[in-house]
Protein backbone atom coordinates (compact mmCIF):
# COMPACT_ATOMS: atom_id res chain seq x y z
CA UNK A 1 0.00 0.00 0.00
CA UNK A 2 1.74 3.36 -0.75
CA UNK A 3 1.63 6.15 1.57
CA UNK A 4 -1.38 8.45 -0.63
CA UNK A 5 -3.50 5.05 -0.28
CA UNK A 6 -2.40 4.59 3.19
CA UNK A 7 -4.02 8.62 3.94
CA UNK A 8 -7.11 8.24 2.17
CA UNK A 9 -8.33 4.55 3.50
CA UNK A 10 -7.60 7.00 7.14
CA UNK A 11 -8.99 10.05 6.02
CA UNK A 12 -12.66 8.05 4.76
CA UNK A 13 -12.02 5.80 8.21
CA UNK A 14 -12.25 9.09 10.29
CA UNK A 15 -14.70 10.45 8.02
CA UNK A 16 -16.82 7.63 8.68
CA UNK A 17 -16.88 7.04 12.35
CA UNK A 18 -17.57 11.24 12.24
CA UNK A 19 -20.51 11.01 10.10
CA UNK A 20 -22.03 7.56 11.96
CA UNK A 21 -21.42 9.67 14.87
CA UNK A 22 -23.85 12.41 13.75
CA UNK A 23 -26.68 10.08 12.66
CA UNK A 24 -26.75 8.19 16.24
CA UNK A 25 -27.15 11.71 17.58
CA UNK A 26 -30.54 12.18 16.07
CA UNK A 27 -33.31 11.77 18.75
CA UNK A 28 -36.13 9.49 17.89
CA UNK A 29 -38.46 12.31 16.94
CA UNK A 30 -36.17 13.33 14.72
CA UNK A 31 -35.21 10.20 12.90
CA UNK A 32 -39.00 9.34 12.61
CA UNK A 33 -39.17 13.05 10.83
CA UNK A 34 -36.22 12.77 8.43
CA UNK A 35 -37.61 9.18 8.00
CA UNK A 36 -41.08 10.63 6.82
CA UNK A 37 -39.83 13.16 4.39
CA UNK A 38 -37.65 10.70 3.03
CA UNK A 39 -40.30 8.03 2.04
CA UNK A 40 -42.28 11.55 0.47
CA UNK A 41 -39.59 12.48 -1.54
CA UNK A 42 -38.75 8.64 -2.77
CA UNK A 43 -42.77 8.31 -3.85
CA UNK A 44 -42.03 11.18 -6.34
CA UNK A 45 -39.49 9.53 -8.28
CA UNK A 46 -40.49 8.09 -11.24
CA UNK A 47 -38.02 4.98 -10.37
CA UNK A 48 -40.37 4.45 -7.55
CA UNK A 49 -43.40 4.95 -9.39
CA UNK A 50 -42.47 2.55 -12.03
CA UNK A 51 -40.96 -0.62 -9.90
CA UNK A 52 -41.92 -3.64 -8.96
CA UNK A 53 -38.97 -5.43 -7.44
CA UNK A 54 -37.35 -3.30 -5.11
CA UNK A 55 -34.85 -3.72 -2.72
CA UNK A 56 -34.66 -2.13 1.08
CA UNK A 57 -32.96 -2.23 4.43
CA UNK A 58 -33.41 -2.87 7.60
CA UNK A 59 -32.19 0.47 9.39
CA UNK A 60 -29.41 0.10 12.40
CA UNK A 61 -26.98 2.16 13.98
CA UNK A 62 -28.72 5.78 13.15
CA UNK A 63 -29.33 4.57 9.69
CA UNK A 64 -32.38 6.75 7.88
CA UNK A 65 -35.40 4.72 7.80
CA UNK A 66 -36.96 3.21 4.51
CA UNK A 67 -39.37 0.91 5.94
CA UNK A 68 -42.56 3.21 5.94
CA UNK A 69 -42.44 2.42 2.01
CA UNK A 70 -43.29 -1.05 2.35
CA UNK A 71 -47.42 -0.92 2.54
CA UNK A 72 -47.22 1.82 -0.51
CA UNK A 73 -45.00 -0.96 -2.37
CA UNK A 74 -47.42 -3.42 -1.08
CA UNK A 75 -50.52 -1.77 -2.26
CA UNK A 76 -48.67 -0.76 -5.87
CA UNK A 77 -48.30 -4.45 -6.48
CA UNK A 78 -44.42 -4.39 -5.71
CA UNK A 79 -42.85 -7.02 -3.87
CA UNK A 80 -39.93 -5.91 -1.46
CA UNK A 81 -36.20 -7.78 -0.42
CA UNK A 82 -34.21 -7.02 1.87
CA UNK A 83 -30.19 -8.14 1.98
CA UNK A 84 -28.96 -11.47 3.48
CA UNK A 85 -25.43 -11.95 3.77
CA UNK A 86 -24.31 -14.82 1.92
CA UNK A 87 -22.93 -17.83 3.05
CA UNK A 88 -19.93 -19.50 2.17
CA UNK A 89 -19.11 -15.80 0.19
CA UNK A 90 -16.90 -12.94 1.16
CA UNK A 91 -18.73 -9.68 1.48
CA UNK A 92 -21.64 -10.41 -1.37
CA UNK A 93 -25.64 -10.28 -0.83
CA UNK A 94 -28.63 -12.14 -1.74
CA UNK A 95 -31.79 -10.53 -2.02
CA UNK A 96 -34.52 -12.26 -0.29
CA UNK A 97 -38.27 -11.22 -0.84
CA UNK A 98 -39.49 -10.08 2.46
CA UNK A 99 -43.14 -10.40 4.32
CA UNK A 100 -44.53 -9.96 7.12
CA UNK A 101 -43.90 -13.73 7.75
CA UNK A 102 -40.46 -13.70 6.97
CA UNK A 103 -38.77 -15.51 9.92
CA UNK A 104 -35.70 -13.46 10.78
CA UNK A 105 -32.50 -13.57 12.40
CA UNK A 106 -29.45 -11.80 13.51
CA UNK A 107 -26.73 -11.69 11.41
CA UNK A 108 -22.90 -11.31 12.30
CA UNK A 109 -23.46 -7.54 12.86
CA UNK A 110 -26.46 -7.96 15.03
CA UNK A 111 -28.69 -6.59 12.14
CA UNK A 112 -31.79 -8.29 11.30
CA UNK A 113 -32.11 -10.29 8.29
CA UNK A 114 -34.32 -13.35 7.08
CA UNK A 115 -32.57 -16.51 7.89
CA UNK A 116 -30.43 -18.24 6.12
CA UNK A 117 -32.69 -21.40 5.68
CA UNK A 118 -35.65 -19.33 4.50
CA UNK A 119 -33.07 -17.60 2.14
CA UNK A 120 -31.35 -20.73 0.94
CA UNK A 121 -34.68 -21.47 -1.12
CA UNK A 122 -33.83 -19.88 -4.92
CA UNK A 123 -37.97 -18.99 -5.29
CA UNK A 124 -37.51 -16.51 -2.34
CA UNK A 125 -34.06 -14.55 -3.60
CA UNK A 126 -33.42 -12.93 -7.01
CA UNK A 127 -30.09 -12.17 -8.53
CA UNK A 128 -29.27 -8.54 -7.76
CA UNK A 129 -29.24 -7.90 -11.11
CA UNK A 130 -32.53 -9.00 -11.60
CA UNK A 131 -33.94 -6.22 -9.16
CA UNK A 132 -36.03 -2.94 -10.60
CA UNK A 133 -34.50 -0.52 -8.34
CA UNK A 134 -32.24 -0.55 -4.83
CA UNK A 135 -32.01 1.10 -1.79
CA UNK A 136 -28.57 1.63 -0.57
CA UNK A 137 -27.85 3.11 3.14
CA UNK A 138 -24.99 5.70 2.57
CA UNK A 139 -22.66 7.40 5.65
CA UNK A 140 -22.47 10.21 3.83
CA UNK A 141 -22.18 11.85 0.46
CA UNK A 142 -21.83 15.12 -1.13
CA UNK A 143 -23.29 17.40 -4.00
CA UNK A 144 -21.34 15.89 -6.54
CA UNK A 145 -22.93 12.19 -5.80
CA UNK A 146 -19.66 10.47 -3.95
CA UNK A 147 -21.06 8.21 -1.69
CA UNK A 148 -19.53 6.54 1.33
CA UNK A 149 -20.48 3.11 2.29
CA UNK A 150 -19.75 1.19 5.93
CA UNK A 151 -16.73 -0.23 4.67
CA UNK A 152 -17.28 -3.48 4.46
CA UNK A 153 -17.89 -3.99 0.35
CA UNK A 154 -20.95 -5.84 0.18
CA UNK A 155 -23.11 -3.17 -2.02
CA UNK A 156 -19.88 -2.40 -4.33
CA UNK A 157 -19.08 -6.51 -4.92
CA UNK A 158 -23.08 -7.50 -5.27
CA UNK A 159 -22.63 -4.88 -7.93
CA UNK A 160 -19.74 -4.91 -9.43
CA UNK A 161 -21.26 -5.86 -12.51
CA UNK A 162 -22.80 -3.00 -13.08
CA UNK A 163 -19.89 -1.21 -14.99
CA UNK A 164 -20.33 -4.19 -17.76
CA UNK A 165 -23.36 -2.95 -18.84
CA UNK A 166 -26.32 -5.61 -19.27
CA UNK A 167 -29.05 -5.54 -17.36
CA UNK A 168 -28.81 -3.93 -14.11
CA UNK A 169 -31.50 -2.11 -11.19
CA UNK A 170 -31.62 1.41 -10.73
CA UNK A 171 -29.09 2.01 -7.76
CA UNK A 172 -30.23 5.05 -5.22
CA UNK A 173 -28.22 6.03 -2.04
CA UNK A 174 -30.27 7.12 0.69
CA UNK A 175 -29.20 9.01 4.47
CA UNK A 176 -29.95 11.57 6.60
CA UNK A 177 -29.36 15.38 5.21
CA UNK A 178 -26.86 15.83 7.82
CA UNK A 179 -24.57 12.94 6.44
CA UNK A 180 -23.63 15.04 3.52
CA UNK A 181 -20.14 16.82 3.24
CA UNK A 182 -18.80 19.35 1.18
CA UNK A 183 -16.96 16.62 -0.92
CA UNK A 184 -15.63 13.49 -0.36
CA UNK A 185 -12.51 11.37 -1.13
CA UNK A 186 -13.89 9.08 -3.99
CA UNK A 187 -12.03 5.41 -4.09
CA UNK A 188 -11.68 3.42 -7.20
CA UNK A 189 -14.05 0.41 -5.88
CA UNK A 190 -17.20 2.35 -5.27
CA UNK A 191 -20.06 1.85 -7.50
CA UNK A 192 -21.73 4.77 -8.93
CA UNK A 193 -25.37 5.69 -7.90
CA UNK A 194 -28.44 6.74 -10.03
CA UNK A 195 -29.15 9.35 -7.08
CA UNK A 196 -28.70 10.28 -3.81
CA UNK A 197 -31.89 11.06 -2.07
CA UNK A 198 -31.67 12.41 1.48
CA UNK A 199 -34.88 13.79 3.94
CA UNK A 200 -34.02 17.08 2.26
CA UNK A 201 -33.82 16.40 -1.60
CA UNK A 202 -32.06 14.39 -4.27
CA UNK A 203 -28.83 14.73 -6.09
CA UNK A 204 -28.34 12.86 -9.67
CA UNK A 205 -24.56 12.93 -10.69
CA UNK A 206 -23.72 14.42 -13.93
CA UNK A 207 -22.79 10.68 -14.93
CA UNK A 208 -26.24 9.31 -14.24
CA UNK A 209 -27.87 11.84 -16.65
Amino acid sequence: MTHATSTLAEQRRQLRRDLRRRRRALSASQQRDASRRLCHQLRQLPELQRTRRVALYLPNDGEIDPTPLLDWLERRGARAYLPVLMPLADNRLWFVHYHAETPMVRNRFGILEPSTRHAAHRARRLPAWALDLVLLPLVGFDAHGQRMGMGGGFYDRSFAFTRRGGPRPRLLGIAHACQQVAALPSAGWDIPLDAIVSDTGVIRPPRAT
